[in-house]
C-alpha cells in the first residue's frame, strides 16, 4: 500500500472550510485517527449503534429544519408516507415555514407548527414533545450543528449531504449517536435509485464475480443555478467554491458503489488520494454570462472543476469517485461496477434504463447488452412495492420518496436502518480527506474506521429483506 500522509490540523481545516464559523479546532483523537486510521476510544458507557433497531412508532412525527429548494421539495413526500405526519417546520426565513405549512394544509394534511425568523428557531422547535424524527436540509455548513442538536434532543435525524464537513464533526456525530442511542442517517437518496439497488443485488448474487473496482460520481452542470440570485439563498453553494478545495459532494456516486462492495459490512475504505483540475469553469461562465456589476465578480474560485478521489479498500478494491458541477456536460452519476466476470455501466446511452452491461457467460463478442432484463430480474423489492407511488410523491425519479417511505417503515416496524451513522460518516469523510490529500500534493491519506473494528462483520444493509409497512390506525 502507498505511503500514507499525516493529516495536520491546518490541512483538515484549510481544506474543509478555510473561513467562517466552522473553522473550529480539531481534537487530538480524531486528528490522530485521520492520520493513522486508528479510532479514538469510546467514553465509558458508550456503545455501538450497529444492529440497533428503532423503537416501534405507531406514527412517525417529522420536524423539518431548512425549507429552501431541497427542503421544500421534500415536505409533501414525508406527509404522503402512510403513518407519517409533519408536525413542525422551521426555516430562518419565517415565510418559508408559512408556505410549507400552507402547502401541507392545501393537500388536506394537518397544519404543522411554524418556526422561523432567527438562527436559533430550530432550538425552540426541538423543545416540542411531538417529534420523533428531524429532517435537516439546510446549507452544508449547518448540517453538523442541526443534526447534533436533533440527537441531543432525543430524536433520530435524517441529514442531507454531507452530514458534516470536518473529521472532528463526523467523529462527534458518531459519538453523539452512540451516547444518545439515536440514529443519524445520511439522506442518500441515490442509494435507493432503481438501477443502483438492482446493481447491488446483482453484486450480492455473484453476477460480476469477484468485485474489483467501481466508479461513481456527481457530474452535474450547476453553473446557471450557482450564479442565480434566487436558487441558492445568499449564494451559499457558490461560495463554497471560493473557500474550499475539497470534493464537495461525491456521496451520490460513492455511496452506491461502497454499498455494492459491502463497505462497513466485510470491507472498509482505508485510503484516499485526490486529484483536481484547475478551477476554470465558473470564472469562464461568469465572463460570458454574468453582468459585470454582479457580486460574484469580487470572488476568486479555488475549487477544481473535476475532483477525483481514488479510494482503496481493505480487500484490495478500488473506488473512483468524481465531482464536477462547474463544466458543461450532461448529468451523470456514472454507476459503474466491475469484477472478474463482468461490468455494468450506467448513464451510457439511450436505452430505457440508461445502462449497459457485459457478463460472462451470458455475453460474448465484446458487445454491450442492455441492462433492462437484469434490472427486471433483480429489481429491489422496495421498487416493486412502492415504485408506482414513488414518482408521484417525490423528485429525482422517485428516489426521494423511496428514501422517505423506507425510513418511516423502519421506524414504524422497529427495524434496523439500512444506512447508519457509520456509513454516513465514512461516505462523507471524502469531503475533508480530499482536501487534505490535495494539500499534500495528492498523497494518500488514511480513512478512519468509524465502526471501530466492526466493519469485519457481515450484516444487512440496503439489500434488505422484504417487509410490510405496518397498517395505519
Amino acid at each position: 500500500m502507498s505511503e500514507i500522509a499525516a493529516v495536520s490540523r491546518r490541512l483538515l481545516l484549510g481544506g474543509a472550510v478555510a473561513t467562517g464559523a466552522l473553522a473550529a479546532g480539531v481534537s487530538a483523537a480524531p486528528a490522530a485517527a485521520a492520520a493513522t486510521g486508528a479510532a479514538p476510544g469510546r467514553r465509558p458507557g458508550q456503545k455501538s449503534m450497529i444492529g440497533v433497531p428503532f423503537d416501534v412508532h405507531r406514527t412517525v412525527r417529522v420536524a423539518m429544519i431548512g425549507l429552501g429548494n431541497r427542503g421544500s421539495g421534500m415536505v409533501t413526500g414525508w406527509a404522503a408516507v402512510p403513518g407519517c405526519t409533519v408536525t413542525a417546520v422551521c426555516d430562518i426565513r419565517a415565510d418559508r415555514a408559512t408556505r410549507a405549512a400552507d402547502r401541507l394544509e392545501s393537500k388536506g394534511e394537518p397544519r404543522p407548527a411554524e418556526y422561523g425568523g432567527s438562527a436559533d428557531s430550530y432550538s425552540r422547535m426541538l423543545q416540542r414533545d411531538d417529534i420523533d424524527l428531524v429532517y435537516v436540509a439546510t446549507p452544508w455548513e449547518f448540517h453538523y450543528e442541526h443534526g447534533r442538536a436533533a440527537l441531543l434532543s432525543g430524536r433520530h435525524a435524517v441529514v442531507e449531504l454531507p452530514i458534516a464537513t470536518e473529521l472532528r464533526q463526523l467523529w462527534d456525530l458518531v459519538d453523539t449517536s452512540e451516547r444518545t442511542r439515536r440514529h443519524l442517517l445520511l439522506a442518500e437518496n441515490c442509494s435507493y435509485g432503481r438501477n443502483e439497488l438492482a446493481m447491488l443485488r446483482m453484486a450480492h448474487a455473484g453476477l460480476f464475480g469477484e468485485i474489483t473496482n467501481g466508479h461513481g460520481g456527481y457530474l452535474h452542470d450547476l453553473r446557471e443555478l450557482l450564479f442565480s440570485d434566487t436558487y441558492y439563498t445568499d449564494s451559499w453553494r457558490r461560495l463554497w467554491h471560493t473557500r474550499s478545495t475539497a470534493s464537495l459532494y461525491p456521496m451520490h456516486g460513492l455511496a452506491p458503489i461502497a454499498a455494492a462492495m459491502d463497505v462497513n459490512r466485510g470491507d472498509r475504505m482505508v485510503t484516499l488520494r485526490a486529484t483536481a483540475t484547475e478551477p476554470r469553469g465558473l470564472a469562464d461562465y461568469r465572463e460570458r454570462f454574468v453582468p459585470k456589476g454582479h457580486p460574484s465578480w469580487r470572488e476568486t474560485y479555488i475549487n477544481g472543476d473535476l475532483i477525483t478521489c481514488l479510494i482503496e479498500t481493505a480487500q484490495g478494491r478500488i473506488i473512483r469517485a468524481e465531482h464536477d458541477v462547474s463544466s458543461p456536460r450532461p448529468y451523470s452519476r456514472i454507476n459503474s461496477l466491475a469484477g472478474s466476470r463482468g461490468i455494468v455501466e450506467d448513464y451510457a446511452g439511450p436505452a430505457p434504463t440508461g445502462a449497459r452491461i457485459y457478463l460472462e457467460p451470458d455475453h460474448s463478442g465484446h458487445t454491450w447488452r442492455d441492462f433492462e432484463s437484469y434490472r427486471k430480474e433483480f429489481d429491489h423489492w422496495l421498487w416493486q412495492k412502492v415504485g408506482d407511488d414513488a414518482a408521484n410523491n417525490g423528485g429525482h425519479g422517485g428516489m426521494d420518496y423511496i428514501l422517505q417511505w423506507r425510513t418511516v417503515q423502519l421506524m414504524r416496524a422497529g427495524l434496523v436502518p439500512d444506512i447508519d451513522v457509520y456509513d454516513s460518516a465514512a461516505w462523507c469523510s471524502a469531503v475533508p480527506l480530499s482536501a487534505a490529500s490535495l494539500a499534500g500534493g495528492g498523497r494518500p491519506v488514511a480513512i478512519p474506521d468509524f465502526t471501530r473494528g466492526a466493519w469485519r462483520e457481515r450484516r444487512p444493509g440496503l439489500d434488505s429483506e422484504p417487509a410490510e409497512m405496518p397498517p395505519v390506525g
